[in-house]
């Protein structure tokens, strides 16, 4: 055959848009597996992790001091201290031998287990020894809960911890770390194959003879690097000539063990570049040629049922080409998302105020608003809160001097990694199983389960685009539905109800053990009503019930940990849901039936994520319909 019977013009390129819209019909994607801890870094979570213990486990001291009971206190200051009697010490990683009475102190160390009795902690700097240390003198009053980090006040048991999808950096991994995870589901790397051809090329380190026009293999190691860089595990072919055979024999063994094959050079319409008569013959040409400089001679096919891609031969046309169209297939089929600088400005969204005279490092999270602006928040849950670091998405540095960063201030935010990105949807408020489940349909969002109560506050503000609202209390302002349904709460008991409970009334009369959600929560507002309501028909106080009800002031802070106290024989009965009991195989109870609701900002309405997430409601009654006692609105 003559050179130009054998020679393919390039007619009819496709747009840049249509190349993507080829490649994108490729299948890249790597089958899950599970990965050791120790090497999940970087890599990206293929299903929701839950947590399935309590961070911390204990009630801990939050600094050195004094386990007392608070009340003890309340009269107690620099003129007048109150004078209790230490009875023994604690110190971090032993279990207490003592316990606290009225009139009595434990000396603590940070980290420390509170021992039995004790409802606060006064910190070592306002107190002074006395009687040689068998005493101590208080100079000030603490209330219940000061100082004291509750078991799970970090992240309770069964609370969403990490979302599918989720890239895994240092801070995850300590996260993961702090709940016992010693192996993590990820989404597989996906490999991919690369061949340089040619027969002027020669491998870095073997002798070249540049008087016959030979050059180094610049594209295997760059583009395998660049592999790398988008998330994929790289694999390096033995180099191909022009030959036809050769050439065949390495795509079809890279198609057979890789999810993409790449080759670079003999892609061009030349007589000697053979390449696209490999993909005719053994696979399926999709594409040959695209509109675009450099890069015009660029392939798109699959061989054997493995995507293949054919670049340009000069590095930096082949470099250029992988980044614009390969790189993001690369990063989707991994999880992984565009990469980004590692500081970004944005206003601050709230008043965030300061004045201890340090240098601070603010933990941030990011948000766009509804014209896709960047607004900091700050998010700050105690030094000892891991999640502080999976909420935050960098740092702001705060000098010394600064008393309070104003609302609508520019700062720079120091991301923890330079892959990080703002979610597209931030929510906030009451946390709810179903809830959990949605969030699992949309991409990348963040949710923080802070409760009814402070949801609305903070939506108020200006900081979420999205609140949910459980309970009777809701929106004092304009807000969009995006959605809801009705969950069943209740009290939850041992599978069985060996103790006969048949409602609310029993706490009251009963030597029963309750244990109580926090006063924020949905939960709680409408355990409260029915106290209330109780207390009506009883024609007595709300507060006299209350009184009568063992561990009405014990509280938690997320829908599951109740029942937990109650599995696991701490308890007689927790406030919770159908669902909830159902999961755990609890009893329950019924109270009474409430609305769950998911509203957005207005101004927020129609960003990307936040019609993601009302696309995802719109289809919850598929994902309900394992979840006992609720029912999509």
């Amino acid at each position: 055959m003559s050179e130009d019977g054998d020679r393919r013009e390039f007619r009819d390129l496709a747009s840049p848009e249509r190349a993507r819209e080829v490649l994108a019909s490729l299948d890249l994607d790597p089958e899950p597996e599970n990965v050791p801890l120790a090497d999940a870094r970087g890599r990206v979570l293929a299903e929701r992790v839950d947590a399935a213990l309590d961070v911390p486990g204990f009630d801990r001291a939050s600094m050195d001091g004094y386990a007392v009971v608070a009340e003890d206190t309340f009269d107690a200051d620099e003129v007048d201290p109150v004078r209790l009697d230490v009875v023994g010490a604690v110190h971090a990683g032993e279990e207490p031998s003592v316990a606290v009475e009225p009139g009595s102190a434990v000396e603590v160390s940070t980290g420390a287990v509170v021992p039995p009795g004790a409802d606060a902690v006064v910190k070592v700097e306002e107190t002074t020894e006395a009687d040689g240390g068998d005493a101590v003198e208080v100079r000030t009053s603490v209330a219940p809960g000061d100082a004291v980090m509750l078991a799970g006040a970090d992240i309770a048991a069964g609370s969403r911890a990490l979302g599918p999808g989720t890239e895994l950096t240092a801070r995850e991994i300590g996260l993961l770390s702090a709940l016992g995870v010693d192996e993590v589901p990820v989404r597989g790397t996906p490999t991919v194959g690369i061949v340089s051809t040619g027969d002027e090329l020669v491998r870095p380190g073997e002798s070249l003879d540049s008087a016959a026009g030979q050059i180094h293999d610049v594209n295997s190691y760059a583009i395998a690097a660049a592999v790398e860089e988008a998330g994929g595990d790289p694999v390096l072919y033995p180099h191909a000539g022009d030959d036809y055979d050769e050439m065949e024999r390495l795509l079809v063994e890279g198609a057979e063990e890789c999810d993409l094959v790449l080759s670079s050079g003999s892609t061009s319409a030349s007589a000697v570049d053979v390449i696209y008569r490999v993909v005719e013959e053994r696979g399926d040409l999709l594409l040959h040629g695209v509109a675009v400089k450099p890069g015009k001679p660029m392939l798109v096919g699959e061989i054997g049922g493995a995507a293949y891609v054919g670049l340009p031969g000069y590095p930096v046309s082949a470099l250029t080409i992988f980044r614009a169209f390969v790189a993001p297939l690369v990063r989707e089929a991994a999880g992984l998302d565009e990469p980004r600088t590692a500081v970004v400005s944005g206003e601050m969204a709230v008043q965030e105020r300061y004045g201890e005279g340090r240098q601070r490092l603010l933990p941030a999270g990011l948000v766009a608003d509804g014209d896709g602006d960047l607004l900091v928040y700050p998010v700050d849950k105690g030094s000892g809160a891991t999640t502080s670091l999976v909420d935050a998405d960098g740092t702001v540095t705060v000098p010394a001097d600064t008393a309070y960063l104003a609302a609508g201030e520019s700062v720079d935010v120091t991301l923890f990694s330079p892959d990080v990105r703002p979610p597209r949807v931030l929510a906030v408020g009451e946390d709810d199983p179903l809830f959990s489940r949605v969030l699992d349909d949309v991409a990348r969002p963040r949710f923080l389960p802070v409760g009814t109560r402070e949801g609305l506050r903070r939506l108020r503000e200006g900081v979420p685009d999205v609140a949910v609202v459980a309970g009777p209390e809701t929106p004092d302002g304009d807000t969009v539905d995006l959605g809801g349904w009705t969950r069943d709460w209740g009290l939850v008991v041992p599978d069985g109800n060996p103790d006969g409970v048949d409602g609310l009334g029993d706490l009251v009369d009963r030597d029963l053990r309750l244990v109580n959600r926090d006063a924020g929560s949905g939960l709680r507002r409408s355990f409260d009503d029915a106290v209330e309501a109780l207390a009506d028909e009883r024609a007595t106080s709300r507060r006299e019930l209350t009184d009568a009800i063992d561990g009405y002031g014990l509280t938690t802070k997320a829908h599951e940990s109740p029942a937990r106290k109650v599995a696991a024989g701490e308890a007689d009965a927790g406030l919770g849901l159908r669902a909830t009991a159902a999961s755990l195989g609890l009893g329950f109870v019924p109270l009474g039936t409430q609305p769950v609701d998911v509203v957005a900002a207005p101004e927020r309405a129609e960003k990307p994520g936040v019609r993601d997430l009302a696309d995802a409601l719109a289809d919850c009654g598929r994902l309900a319909a394992s979840l006992d006692g609720i029912e999509p609105q």
